[in-house]
Protein backbone atom coordinates (compact mmCIF):
# COMPACT_ATOMS: atom_id res chain seq x y z
CA UNK A 1 0.00 0.00 0.00
CA UNK A 2 1.40 3.36 -1.01
CA UNK A 3 1.77 6.39 1.20
CA UNK A 4 -0.29 9.19 -0.32
CA UNK A 5 0.51 12.90 -0.24
CA UNK A 6 -1.45 15.61 -2.03
CA UNK A 7 -0.44 18.72 -3.92
CA UNK A 8 -2.36 21.58 -5.52
CA UNK A 9 -0.64 22.79 -8.70
CA UNK A 10 0.30 26.46 -8.44
CA UNK A 11 0.61 28.75 -11.45
CA UNK A 12 4.38 29.20 -11.03
CA UNK A 13 4.81 25.43 -11.51
CA UNK A 14 3.47 25.64 -15.07
CA UNK A 15 4.68 26.91 -18.42
CA UNK A 16 3.07 29.50 -20.71
CA UNK A 17 0.35 26.98 -21.62
CA UNK A 18 -0.52 26.35 -17.93
CA UNK A 19 0.95 22.83 -18.22
CA UNK A 20 3.09 21.57 -15.33
CA UNK A 21 6.80 21.85 -16.13
CA UNK A 22 8.31 18.36 -16.17
CA UNK A 23 10.92 19.16 -13.50
CA UNK A 24 8.23 19.61 -10.86
CA UNK A 25 7.36 15.93 -10.85
CA UNK A 26 10.85 15.13 -9.52
CA UNK A 27 10.27 17.65 -6.70
CA UNK A 28 6.93 16.03 -5.95
CA UNK A 29 8.61 12.63 -5.72
CA UNK A 30 10.52 14.17 -2.80
CA UNK A 31 7.24 15.30 -1.24
CA UNK A 32 6.16 11.65 -1.42
CA UNK A 33 9.43 10.33 0.08
CA UNK A 34 9.21 12.76 3.00
CA UNK A 35 5.57 11.76 3.61
CA UNK A 36 6.60 8.10 3.54
CA UNK A 37 9.37 8.65 6.09
CA UNK A 38 7.08 10.72 8.34
CA UNK A 39 4.43 8.00 8.30
CA UNK A 40 7.00 5.66 9.82
CA UNK A 41 8.31 8.12 12.40
CA UNK A 42 11.44 9.26 10.59
CA UNK A 43 12.28 12.93 10.22
CA UNK A 44 14.94 14.12 7.81
CA UNK A 45 15.78 16.80 10.39
CA UNK A 46 16.45 14.10 12.97
CA UNK A 47 18.57 12.12 10.51
CA UNK A 48 20.58 15.27 9.76
CA UNK A 49 21.08 15.96 13.47
CA UNK A 50 22.35 12.38 13.80
CA UNK A 51 24.85 12.99 11.00
CA UNK A 52 23.14 11.38 8.00
CA UNK A 53 21.86 12.61 4.67
CA UNK A 54 19.71 10.79 2.12
CA UNK A 55 20.78 11.93 -1.38
CA UNK A 56 19.36 10.60 -4.62
CA UNK A 57 21.75 8.60 -6.79
CA UNK A 58 19.28 7.90 -9.58
CA UNK A 59 15.82 9.07 -10.55
CA UNK A 60 13.63 8.51 -13.58
CA UNK A 61 10.16 9.52 -14.66
CA UNK A 62 7.79 8.44 -17.40
CA UNK A 63 5.18 10.98 -18.46
CA UNK A 64 1.70 9.94 -19.60
CA UNK A 65 -0.61 12.95 -19.31
CA UNK A 66 0.09 16.59 -18.49
CA UNK A 67 -0.80 18.13 -15.17
CA UNK A 68 -2.27 21.61 -15.35
CA UNK A 69 -2.61 24.73 -13.25
CA UNK A 70 -5.11 24.28 -10.41
CA UNK A 71 -5.12 20.46 -10.57
CA UNK A 72 -5.19 18.55 -7.33
CA UNK A 73 -2.68 15.72 -7.45
CA UNK A 74 -2.23 12.51 -5.51
CA UNK A 75 1.40 11.49 -5.03
CA UNK A 76 1.61 7.76 -4.30
CA UNK A 77 4.95 6.58 -2.92
CA UNK A 78 5.89 2.95 -2.38
CA UNK A 79 9.08 1.55 -0.85
CA UNK A 80 10.53 -1.02 -3.24
CA UNK A 81 13.86 -2.07 -1.69
CA UNK A 82 15.97 -1.46 1.40
CA UNK A 83 19.49 -2.27 2.53
CA UNK A 84 21.50 -0.59 5.27
CA UNK A 85 23.14 1.58 2.59
CA UNK A 86 20.30 2.44 0.19
CA UNK A 87 16.57 2.59 -0.36
CA UNK A 88 14.46 2.58 -3.53
CA UNK A 89 11.03 4.08 -4.09
CA UNK A 90 8.46 4.01 -6.87
CA UNK A 91 5.97 6.79 -7.52
CA UNK A 92 2.67 7.41 -9.24
CA UNK A 93 1.29 10.91 -9.63
CA UNK A 94 -2.41 10.93 -10.40
CA UNK A 95 -4.93 13.68 -11.08
CA UNK A 96 -7.10 13.42 -7.97
CA UNK A 97 -10.28 14.59 -9.74
CA UNK A 98 -10.10 12.38 -12.84
CA UNK A 99 -7.93 9.49 -11.70
CA UNK A 100 -5.72 9.97 -14.78
CA UNK A 101 -2.18 8.71 -14.35
CA UNK A 102 0.19 11.59 -15.11
CA UNK A 103 3.64 10.24 -14.22
CA UNK A 104 5.34 7.17 -12.84
CA UNK A 105 8.85 7.19 -11.46
CA UNK A 106 11.56 5.52 -9.47
CA UNK A 107 14.40 6.76 -7.29
CA UNK A 108 17.31 5.31 -5.41
CA UNK A 109 18.65 7.10 -2.34
CA UNK A 110 21.75 6.27 -0.36
CA UNK A 111 22.46 6.86 3.30
CA UNK A 112 25.47 9.14 3.59
CA UNK A 113 27.60 10.34 6.48
CA UNK A 114 27.57 14.12 6.73
CA UNK A 115 31.02 13.97 8.36
CA UNK A 116 32.73 12.10 5.52
CA UNK A 117 30.40 12.48 2.54
CA UNK A 118 30.64 8.73 1.98
CA UNK A 119 27.91 6.14 1.78
CA UNK A 120 27.41 4.58 5.19
CA UNK A 121 25.39 1.87 6.86
CA UNK A 122 22.26 3.12 8.54
CA UNK A 123 22.12 2.53 12.31
CA UNK A 124 19.49 0.25 13.80
CA UNK A 125 17.53 3.30 15.08
CA UNK A 126 16.43 4.02 11.50
CA UNK A 127 16.98 0.71 9.77
CA UNK A 128 14.53 -1.16 12.03
CA UNK A 129 11.76 1.38 11.35
CA UNK A 130 12.36 1.25 7.62
CA UNK A 131 12.43 -2.56 7.64
CA UNK A 132 9.03 -2.54 9.37
CA UNK A 133 7.75 0.02 6.85
CA UNK A 134 8.87 -2.07 3.90
CA UNK A 135 7.29 -5.21 5.38
CA UNK A 136 3.99 -3.35 5.96
CA UNK A 137 4.05 -2.06 2.38
CA UNK A 138 4.68 -5.54 0.98
CA UNK A 139 1.98 -7.12 3.19
CA UNK A 140 -0.58 -4.50 2.15
CA UNK A 141 0.31 -5.08 -1.50
CA UNK A 142 -0.17 -8.85 -1.10
CA UNK A 143 -3.52 -8.36 0.61
CA UNK A 144 -4.69 -6.06 -2.18
CA UNK A 145 -4.10 -8.82 -4.77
Amino acid sequence: MSVVATHHVDYYETDAMAVVHHSNYIRWFEVGRVAFLRKYGISLNEMTEDGFSFPITSVDAKYFEPGRFDDNLRIETTAEALTRAKMEFSYRIVNAATGDLLVTGHSQNVFTSLATGHITRLPEKYYSRLRIALAEEQNAEEEAK
